[in-house]
């Protein structure tokens, strides 16, 4: 029996969280539910995303995840029409979340293995028999988590094949990540997640800063200050000086040993940040 994670923007005030648990309790009684986080941004899919790809591989291969961060979908014109729910496999995980554009910012693009779920497991209160195939003439759930999403995460982490959960599928709301941009002296990146304790988390890996700066002294660049020196880990400073360091997941970040980065320095998501290195 496998391993399910919960990862949902239910947060902690009201009973939504507790309502999918007892869901979940009776879809499979003995399956091993562990929380990932209930306190996603609402809606905040750049938000999930990032914590996903920073816990997801320290879990047992095989270990399925159930993301639940605006389970409707979503559509380029706003407001969904149809609704659709996938199921993927990326790197030995299952994933179950909505057609949000999740999925493709995890995967960096469409899943090699992905299925789309159907709208009729509603009535489902046990397991006993494959989800049907997908049907548009069928009515649109009014709870996808409870009754979509949860039923087809417990089935995978039972052990059913990704293929008995519905029909193969190649396309996907498409969401794209913010790109590096690669200089011969200079990378440029952007915020891409504040977290708890207001440290700024960018898309700017280790790997590229050791590739493009060749053993070159870098400085970093954000709003109006300069860091000219990459610190170890996010204490290696006084109090309430600017820390540049990589986090433990590889990503350039930029903190405030004690301090909230984000509120003190006046960046948010998206903002730029630069690293520059000397001309050779």
């Amino acid at each position: 029996m496998g391993v399910l994670t919960l990862l949902t923007d239910f947060g902690y005030r009201d009973h939504y969280t507790a309502a999918l648990k007892a869901r979940l309790l009776h879809l499979g009684p003995k399956l091993s539910v562990m929380d990932i986080t209930h306190g996603v941004e609402p809606y905040n899919i750049a938000h999930a995303v990032h914590v996903l790809r920073a816990v997801f591989r320290d879990f047992p291969l095989g270990t399925t995840h159930l993301i639940t961060v605006s389970d409707y979908g979503a559509s380029d014109a706003g407001a969904v029409a149809t609704p659709a729910w996938h199921a993927a496999e990326h790197e030995g995980h299952y994933f179950v979340a909505a057609d949000n554009g999740l999925l493709p910012l995890l995967c960096d693009g469409v899943p090699a293995q992905l299925v789309r779920l159907d709208a009729s497991v509603a009535a489902h209160k046990s397991l006993p028999a494959p989800l049907p195939v997908a049907s548009t003439s069928q009515p649109i759930s009014l709870n996808p988590t409870r009754d979509i999403l949860a039923p087809a995460a417990v089935r995978l982490a039972l052990g059913q094949p990704l293929g008995s959960l519905g029909p193969p599928v190649a396309d996907l709301y498409l969401l794209t990540n913010r790109q590096l941009r690669l200089q011969d002296n200079r990378i440029t990146g952007h915020v891409v997640h504040v977290d708890h304790y207001g440290n700024l988390i960018t898309n700017i890996s280790r790997e590229a800063v050791e590739g493009v700066g060749r053993g070159r002294p870098a400085a970093v660049y954000f709003g109006r200050e300069i860091v000219r020196e990459l610190r170890p880990h996010f204490a290696a400073a006084p109090p309430g000086e600017i820390v540049c360091t990589f986090n433990p997941q590889g990503w350039l970040s930029v903190a405030i040993n004690q301090g909230h980065a984000s509120e003190l320095l006046g960046l948010y998501f998206d903002s730029q940040v630069d690293v520059r290195f000397a001309e050779s």
